[in-house]
């Protein structure tokens, strides 16, 4: 078998140092934050010793005409990105994570992935960052594509490890680490709702579709139809707040009970609109944070086809309060979800590349506080009848300053609006529009 070492410290006291391919598909799980199933992860280790730095997941895609060109742009990825972090990576670990498809034993799957684990072999290679090892993790067992020997390494594959029986387990344990199920289970949280409840809220969105979609073409009565949103999205955020959380399942569950059909499509619709969405991204820490999340995952919920794109706004808004509020795991699966409904989504895009090049959110977050704050102190100037002409020439000088840094349409990453301006819409789909990204 081939021993190595890679550290990783779950808190700042400790480090655990993981050997051999049996340890590292332990700890696939507390790395990513939950099973990440059907899904190649590529992890970037650094030192002699292996540390584990940058790493990123995507779905494995289902024709294997895609993995050439796949395994070139994720080792590309990974390797840039972690050079912008600051560290070229000196090797890789990759996972290929599938369960057996009906008929299939765990070990065809492995064989039927290996020429992808070459290619993704060769592609980072190529770009003078060797995989120190590759894994294929299917039906609770594992093999390893770089051991060739059989003793330890055997075509029938090994088990893993009984949960919370490794190292790792009890590691993460002790760090407060929490692993959230599996990512199918994560993404079905944010799916639409079932059949039973499909027409009726398809009935509310196509009602909805038709009284707002001309108002937000007009700029003067798309200001009007943005301050309805976002007043009508505080109340269900006041709602959901007397409401208090229980397991995910059951939350979410009665969260779908207090949002009627008409409010949901009401806010989706709303939402469209890039300024309306940008404000509702403010609502992002404090106890705030917790019931605008619940709300956008309820609203994901309810964009049933053919909507499905429109769940993209609130997809991103609930990847957004998730990477505020530390939880990154929660917040790539949110934004991976919106870019994979709508892959030219700008909103989704800057924050999927921030979150996984692991920016800090604070930055984000003084930009939409400058926001709100700017617009409260208009409020209260027009309040007390204030007119410009009275302002000194060094109170507009200031102001204005304060506008540029914070305003929307920055193209950094991390900035909360996307490269369309409001009011030019989106080319029409099948139902509904959306005027911004």
């Amino acid at each position: 078998m081939n021993k190595h070492h890679e550290s990783t410290g779950p808190s700042d006291e400790q480090q655990i140092t993981l050997r051999g391919p049996a340890e590292l598909a332990d700890a696939l799980p507390y790395l990513m934050g939950f099973h990440p199933n059907d899904s190649v992860v590529m992890v970037a280790l650094h030192g002699g010793r292996g540390r584990f730095g940058g790493r990123l997941r995507l779905g494995i895609p289902q024709s294997a005409h895609e993995w050439p060109s796949v395994a070139g742009q994720l080792a590309e990825c990974l390797i840039k990105g972690s050079e912008r972090r600051g560290g070229r990576p000196d090797a890789i670990v990759v996972f290929l994570c599938q369960d057996p498809a009906e008929g299939e034993t765990g070990h065809q799957t492995m064989e039927r992935l290996r020429p992808f684990a070459q290619r993704l072999r060769t592609a980072c290679g190529a770009l003078d960052v060797p995989v120190l090892e590759a894994l294929c993790i299917s039906g609770d067992r594992f093999w390893s594509y770089v051991c060739p020997d059989a003793r330890c390494c055997p075509a029938e594959g090994n088990p893993l490890a009984m949960p919370g029986t490794s190292v790792m387990a009890a590691a993460a344990a002790y760090a407060g680490i929490q692993v959230r199920g599996s990512l199918r289970e994560m993404e079905a949280r944010l799916a639409p709702l079932p059949s039973a409840a499909m027409q009726e809220q398809l009935r509310a969105l196509d009602a909805a579709g038709s009284a707002l979609v001309p108002k937000l073409l007009d700029e003067a009565s798309r200001r009007e139809v943005g301050g309805t949103t976002l007043d009508l999205a505080r109340q269900l955020m006041k709602r959901l707040g007397r409401s208090p959380a229980a397991t995910p399942s059951l939350s979410d569950l009665n969260d779908d009970r207090l949002i009627t059909h008409e409010e949901a499509a009401a806010v989706i619709l709303g939402l469209q609109d890039r300024e309306t969405r940008d404000r509702a991204a403010e609502w992002m820490e404090g106890p705030e944070a917790e019931t605008a999340l619940r709300l956008w995952r309820a609203l994901a919920r309810r964009c049933v086809a053919p909507y499905e794109e429109h769940a993209a706004a609130p997809l991103s808004l609930a990847g957004w309060v998730s990477w505020s509020t530390g939880d990154e795991p929660a917040a790539r699966v949110a934004l991976g979800l919106a870019l994979r409904l709508d892959p030219a989504y700008t909103f989704a895009q800057l924050l999927h590349e921030a979150c996984n090049q692991g920016l800090d959110p604070e930055t984000l977050r003084r930009c939409l506080r400058g926001e709100r704050g700017t617009r409260t102190a208009r409020r209260g100037h027009a309040a007390g009848g204030r007119v410009a002409g009275a302002r000194s020439a060094r109170s507009v000088r200031v102001q204005a300053a304060g506008r540029r840094r914070t305003r929307p349409g920055s193209a950094r990453p991390g900035s909360v609006s996307g490269a369309r301006r409001v009011g030019q819409p989106r080319a029409q789909g099948r139902r509904g529009t959306r005027t911004g990204r």
